[in-house]
């Protein structure tokens, strides 16, 4: 289907940056499955635990948009498993849900040193329609690594304005599916959600743009299943971003 975003209408456009701007997801996924999967095997089974391999559909409903300490949290209760928070200065051998965060991030930052960063070209393309156009842009990311993610993929002038999970420490906002991170972006654009389209491809995203009142939540599907992210609140969803048309000379 084809959505078509009029600057008229939405003062500003946010965008996630792993799997709408850049191929990352992908390699988020990579790193959470070597994370689980290596965790699971090593640990010794205990009654009331789940230690078969970490899913597809895992990483689509516990870590996918989420801050890296809330995602191994939210999987680890899924298969019966808690542990303590642990400490900001926990290395990422100990056995905390920041030990284990940091090991995840440690993988990511490896995969992405080895393979690079590939970007979605229909996206940029429509950024810097948008732009051309009079709307403002941002970009937002559970991530801590969404600065170097953009730098690696020449991309560092695209967003004027970014929220990471960087952002969201320094500010004690909390992560997707609430809507702090993206109503912040939101802030920083001079405008409030009532005028801002919100682009993601992650159920926790959609989900906190629904919850934070914006106007549009516009889903993008790459996983071939579009219901899952209208349940979780998108408004229309597409499988890539050249079927979004924006208005041309609505300002």
């Amino acid at each position: 289907m084809t959505v078509t975003l009029d600057p008229r209408l939405y003062d500003a456009v946010l965008f996630d940056l792993d799997g709408v701007v850049t191929d990352t997801a992908s390699v988020h996924a990579a790193a959470w499955r070597r994370l689980f999967d290596g965790y699971l095997a090593d640990r010794a089974p205990r009654e009331g635990e789940d230690h078969s391999p970490f899913s597809a559909d895992d990483y689509l409903r516990y870590v996918d948009g989420r801050p890296r300490d809330d995602g191994v949290a939210a999987f680890l209760e899924s298969r019966g498993i808690r542990l303590p928070r642990g400490r900001t200065d926990d290395g990422d051998a100990a056995e905390t849900v920041r030990g284990l965060a940091g090991r995840k991030n440690r993988y990511f930052r490896a995969r992405l040193a080895e393979d690079g960063v590939t970007v979605f070209d229909s996206t940029v393309a429509l950024v810097r329609r948008l732009r051309r156009a009079g709307s403002a842009v941002a970009v937002f990311s559970a991530s801590r690594n969404c600065d170097q993610v953009l730098e690696a993929a020449g991309l560092g002038d695209l967003f004027p304005v970014r929220v990471d999970g960087v952002v969201a420490g320094e500010l004690g906002l909390p992560g997707k599916p609430d809507p702090a991170m993206l109503l912040e972006a939101a802030r920083r654009l001079g405008t409030g959600p009532d005028r801002c389209a919100v682009v993601e491809d992650a159920e926790a995203g959609v989900e906190a743009g629904r919850r934070g009142g914006f106007a549009l939540v516009v889903g993008v599907d790459r996983t071939g299943n579009p219901d899952r992210l209208r349940r979780h609140g998108a408004d229309v969803v597409v499988t890539d971003l050249s079927e979004v048309e924006v208005v041309r000379g609505a300002r």
